[in-house]
This record gives structure tokens, C-alpha cells and sequence, in this order.
């Protein structure tokens, strides 16, 4: 067995680990964190308009955290996701909206037919810069591109020990980092230039049992993508660290949410 010191010989490659979550969907929205309601008062504010009554396409969407939301907002949401896993627990437990099959790089969608499109945790699994094209196309002029991201926050001792310890065993990030476009790289007329984006940060947290930090740990995709037996030897050591600073077992997780705000010309 490799030792918490020794990252994986062949790193996993992008691909493997966006298809990741498929096998794990209902570990995922039962253990992953949602959003505060101050990410969507941020959103409107920046964007200028309410959710309520716009027309919203969250993509990548998952099994619908973050699309229950802005349903819950009062917005007329469509989510879009390529993974059967997913779309299938989504279509389970989320009857009332909407999905269809699809990535953010090729939007099964007409032109010009949303007010917002959101990327809920799901931009870095996109090619940025045709998903871009695919944004200002489907958005109406106006409209807003918005991108967020659950970030362990800075300055919290116990999570800084952890990533250090997830670096170590892994040799790797926890999440794949973003990645917003340079320019409009596509050489076609619909080529446009990189938006401003407006950004934010938005700090919240939730005090959760440590089985379910520990699966939600679980739940990314560089635990899921090194095998069952790597993983399971990684959170038992991690339960251990994780009960000296926790006696109680519950586990108080910090989060700054990164949102990155974009509006269609």
C-alpha cells in the first residue's frame, strides 16, 4: 500500500476525473455543502435583476444543489449535465425541473433564450473558452454568466493541516483549480473577447458530523479516482487528526464561496 507520502505514479487525467462523480452520485448530494443565500443576493446585485422570473441554465448541474436553489429563488431553471449517474439521481429527486443531457462546451439550447447561466462547482471541467461562446450565445444581451466555487477558507488552521496532509497522500489538489478564458480563441465570427468578471467572495460555514465531512472528503474526485483502498486508508487516518480537533465528532467547516460574474454584451 503506498504511504501518505507517496502521490499516485501516473496522475489522473481531467477526463476521468469530471466522470468521477457518476458512481457516487448519491454520496455526493447527500454529503457535499450547498450555498448561503448571500451568494444569491450577491448574484442579483452584480447582475442587477432578480432570479425570481429569469430564465436560468445551470450547467453541469449534478444532482441539483445548487439548481434547487435558484429554483427555490422564484427563477424559471433548466439544468443541464452530461453524466448518467447524475442526471439520473437528479431526475429522482428534483421531478419538477427540468434537465437535459449536455456540457457547457455545446449547449443543447437555442440562441439568446437565458437570463442567466450559472456553473455551480462545474466551470473547471469545461474547455473555458468554447464554454464561453456557448455562454454569450444562449445568454440574451444583458444577461449574466456566473461561476462559483466552495473554497476551504484561508486562515482556518485545522483545514491548511488538511490540504497539507490531502498534498502529501495524493500529490495533488483537492479540486481542480478553475480556469476563466484568455480570449475568444475560436477563430469562427462567433469568437468574443474575455468578459470582466466581477468577483466575490462570500465566507459561510456549517457544523456537520464528522462521518459526513469524511464523506464528503469522499465525494471528490482525486479521492475517487485513486481506488477504494487508497482512499479508505487516507479518511481513516484523516478521522483520527480530524477527533483531536473535534472531541465532539462534529466537524465546523469554513468556507469562502469564489464568485466569478460576467455580463453578456
Amino acid at each position: 500500500m503506498p504511504t501518505s507520502t507517496t502521490p499516485p505514479p501516473h496522475p489522473p487525467s481531467h477526463s476521468s476525473r469530471a466522470h468521477s462523480f457518476n458512481a457516487v452520485a448519491a454520496q455526493y448530494a447527500a454529503n457535499r455543502p450547498s450555498y448561503p443565500p448571500a451568494l444569491f443576493d450577491t448574484i442579483e446585485e452584480l447582475a442587477g435583476r432578480p432570479l425570481a422570473g429569469a430564465r436560468v441554465v445551470d450547467v453541469g448541474a449534478g444532482t441539483g444543489i445548487a439548481t434547487a436553489l435558484l429554483h427555490g429563488r422564484g427563477a424559471d431553471v433548466v439544468a443541464v449535465e452530461p453524466g448518467d449517474g447524475m442526471s439520473a439521481h437528479f431526475h429522482r429527486t428534483r421531478p419538477g425541473i427540468p434537465i437535459v443531457r449536455g456540457d457547457g462546451n455545446a449547449l443543447p439550447l437555442v440562441d439568446a433564450c437565458a437570463d442567466f447561466i450559472t456553473y455551480a462547482q462545474a466551470w473547471h471541467w469545461t474547455d473555458p473558452n468554447r464554454a464561453l461562446l456557448e455562454a454569450f450565445r444562449v445568454l440574451r444581451p444583458g444577461g449574466a454568466l456566473a461561476l462559483w466555487w466552495n473554497r476551504d477558507a484561508e486562515g482556518v488552521p485545522w483545514l491548511e493541516a488538511q490540504a497539507e496532509r490531502i498534498k502529501r497522500h495524493y500529490g495533488d489538489p483537492l479540486a481542480v483549480q478553475p480556469d476563466t478564458p484568455d480570449s475568444g480563441t475560436d477563430s469562427s465570427e462567433r469568437a468574443v473577447p474575455a468578459p470582466d468578471y466581477a468577483r466575490r467572495a462570500v465566507r459561510w460555514s456549517r457544523r456537520v458530523p464528522l462521518d459526513t465531512h469524511l464523506a464528503n472528503l469522499g465525494s471528490h474526485s482525486i479521492l475517487l479516482v485513486n481506488g477504494t483502498e487508497r482512499s479508505a486508508a487516507f479518511l481513516a487516518e484523516e478521522r483520527r487528526h480530524l477527533l483531536q480537533v473535534f472531541p465532539d465528532g462534529l466537524v465546523e467547516e469554513v468556507y469562502d464561496v469564489e464568485l466569478l460574474l460576467a455580463m453578456a454584451p
